[in-house]
């Protein structure tokens, strides 16, 4: 197994803890998805992509609707992503995901949360380059699959690692690679479970208990913020 396998292994142990935020942070999803390539799933291959993850989390088929047609009206303020970089205590990178419709609010918010616990933000690349920017798809198992034999039929198409697990089949490569990979997988009639984006570190730091709980610290207040998306580090 690889670093996307370890990765994922390492996220499933931090999932959203609460139903109502995850669906506040789809439904941004939606919204921008939306705004982005129009209300038809058909043809938006973005909002196709936020309506499974959206099925995948049990978000109920009215609020879906309802977000798709809130996004259609123009009064409705559009969300824009901005990328926050810094470093926790003990020297640990974090990259922070928002989809904000106040920006200085939002940069006020992160600045905060920052210099409470310790922190640094940092400038626009200044840890970027430390996470590799990667999409990935969950696929359903299936006996008629084989791992190795469909890794190489799919590998003109970007991937860069593909492995099992208990909720399905998980293919990972770069994030430039989405689009091909979502079509090719749609041309095969294999349905799509989810699909994301992550950012997966290239070296990770092992810390102490008591360090671990500083960079917690952080962490969560940061991930409590209604416009935070995602947040990813280099702790071990």
């Amino acid at each position: 197994m690889g670093r996307a396998f370890e990765f994922r292994k390492g996220r499933k142990l931090k999932r959203w803890s609460a139903m109502a935020k995850t669906f506040t942070r789809l439904g941004k999803d939606i919204v921008m998805a939306v705004k982005e390539g129009g209300p038809n799933p058909e043809a938006n291959s973005r909002l196709r992509a936020v309506i499974q993850n959206a099925k995948a989390a049990n978000m109920p088929k009215d609020n879906v609707e309802r977000a798709i047609k809130r996004a259609t009206d123009k009064d409705t303020a559009n969300y824009k992503e901005v990328l926050f970089e810094g470093y926790a205590p003990h020297g640990i990178a974090l990259l922070i995901e928002t989809a904000t419709d106040n920006n200085n609010r939002t940069v006020a918010n992160i600045r905060s949360y920052f210099n409470k616990c310790n922190g640094t933000l940092g400038t626009q690349g200044s840890v970027e380059f430390m996470f590799d920017h990667t999409c990935n798809f969950r696929i359903p198992k299936d006996d008629k699959i084989d791992i190795e034999e469909f890794e190489l039929e799919l590998i003109d198409f970007g991937i860069d690692e593909i492995f099992e697990d208990e909720d399905g089949i998980m293919i990972y490569a770069p994030f430039e690679s989405f689009g091909a990979i979502q079509k090719e997988l749609e041309n095969r009639n294999i349905e799509i479970l989810s699909s994301g984006f992550d950012r997966i570190p290239q070296v990770t730091k092992e810390l102490t208990e008591e360090q671990i709980a500083d960079v917690e610290k952080l962490l969560e207040k940061i991930e409590e913020d209604d416009d935070v998306q995602n947040v990813f580090h280099t702790m071990n």
